[in-house]
């Protein structure tokens, strides 16, 4: 008969799985996928169509002035090593799923640096880079293809060798004067501007897509029940199940001995506990804890105080419109301005009205917002109409917050259990 072998992770402790086995212990955050491969191809294409736009102003540029170059054969190998580099590493990209490995972006680099070089001996004999630069400038247009398939740094060290080629090459073979010099400096903002551009958009395109996915990740807690677990706990608890329901299968077929040895005695109590636990955790969780503490976004700005679990009597109207203002509330102030903190205090219940005549009467939930680092002048419009939807709202300023208090009515639970 064989013996039941114990699983390769503590319940209370650290794990050690198998290998290719998903971690019980991954957050599920949005911003643990590679964000930037959601729709940053279509940056991609933009960028590669700026870049074909600049090579083709270039080439214009070089032609009107071909006649000014000694020779023109480093000009002319500049240019179809661009021209050659910059079709093949598109159709390359394409083929392969848009993914640049190392050994194709060192190549890609050392591409670029010839044609720099080649088009900066070319120039040399004129004497003014700034005039005449073409195929280099283009260089650092065609650099924009890689900013959505490498690292920010290398992009940036890549641009940043871009401009001490130039300034190098203009020190030493270009005369300073005050009419030479505009031209030098415009020319190294053009080289090294796509790299800085395209890396601040794509930065603030990933940001904003991260935000969204929050979002996203965010909403799907409203329609929960009024008291339940976390997102991130529903893979813990998956895996206690599965742990509990091999346990339970061993002892039922005989795999293990009875009674259980220490070791599988410890690791069934261990089950237990941790059941308990989550099942302890589920009676104390509204939806709206789990909102905030399992957003990134709302996480660091965000308290929540709601002993008595009121946030899970309100409806997904209520829910939605709260979570949306909230929401608004936090999202990031102005450069240079405190950071916007929010207390979110909900309770107690005032006592029932002995006089109402109503039969089934509804239940205020007083709820308070104050906020730190906003005045009410600069509080989004959608805030307000957002807050409509909860309840009745008063708002008032105090202590450098701001205050805003809402009544919530909703069904009174006790009714909404009655059979109709």
């Amino acid at each position: 008969m064989s013996t039941h072998q114990l699983p390769e992770e503590s319940t209370l402790g650290g794990s050690v799985r198998p290998a290719g086995a998903r971690s019980s212990n991954r957050r599920g955050s949005p911003t643990s996928t590679h964000a930037s491969a959601l729709g940053s191809g279509f940056l991609g294409i933009g960028v590669a169509i700026i870049a074909a736009l600049q090579s083709m102003l270039g080439i214009a540029l070089f032609m009107s002035r071909a006649g000014d170059y000694p020779t023109l054969l480093p000009v002319v190998g500049a240019w179809l090593l661009l021209m050659v580099t910059f079709l093949g590493l598109t159709i390359t990209i394409s083929a392969t799923g848009e993914r640049l490995p190392d050994w194709l972006y060192f190549f890609f680099l050392a591409a670029l640096g010839a044609v720099v070089w080649l088009d900066f001996v070319a120039i040399a004999p004129l004497q003014n880079v700034g005039t005449y630069a073409t195929a280099s400038i283009s260089a650092g247009f065609v650099l924009l293809i890689i900013v959505t398939l490498r690292a920010q740094w290398e992009v940036l060290l890549a641009t940043g060798a871009l401009a001490v080629a130039f300034i190098v090459a203009i020190l030493t073979t270009t005369p300073l004067t005050p009419t030479t010099l505009p031209a030098q400096m415009v020319v190294v903002a053009l080289a090294v501007g796509p790299g800085l551009t395209g890396v601040l958009l794509v930065s603030g395109f990933e940001r904003m897509l991260k935000r969204e996915l929050d979002r996203v990740l965010v909403q799907s807690t409203v329609t929960a029940p009024r008291l339940a677990v976390g997102m991130l706990a529903s893979e813990e608890l998956a895996r206690l199940d599965q742990d509990a329901e091999e346990l339970l299968e061993s002892v039922a077929t005989g795999t293990a001995p009875l009674p259980l040895p220490p070791a599988l005695a410890a690791r069934a109590s261990g089950l237990a506990t941790e059941l308990r636990l989550h099942l302890i955790e589920g009676r104390r969780e509204t939806w709206l804890f789990h909102a905030v503490t399992e957003s990134e976004h709302l996480g660091p700005r965000v308290t929540v105080s709601d002993p008595a679990a009121l946030a899970g009597l309100l409806d997904s109207t209520q829910r939605d419109a709260l979570l949306a203002a909230i929401w608004l509330l936090a999202s990031d102030p102005a450069s240079g301005a405190p950071p916007r903190l929010i207390d979110v205090a909900l309770g107690p219940l005032s006592s029932p009205d002995p006089d109402s005549a109503s039969e089934q009467q509804e239940t205020i939930i007083p709820l308070v917002l104050s906020v730190a680092g906003v005045k009410r002048n600069r509080v989004d419009p959608g805030v307000w109409e957002a807050l409509d939807r909860v309840g009745r709202y008063s708002d008032s300023t105090a202590n450098g917050r701001f205050r805003i208090e809402l009544d919530c009515s909703v069904e009174n639970p006790v009714d909404a259990a009655r059979p109709s």
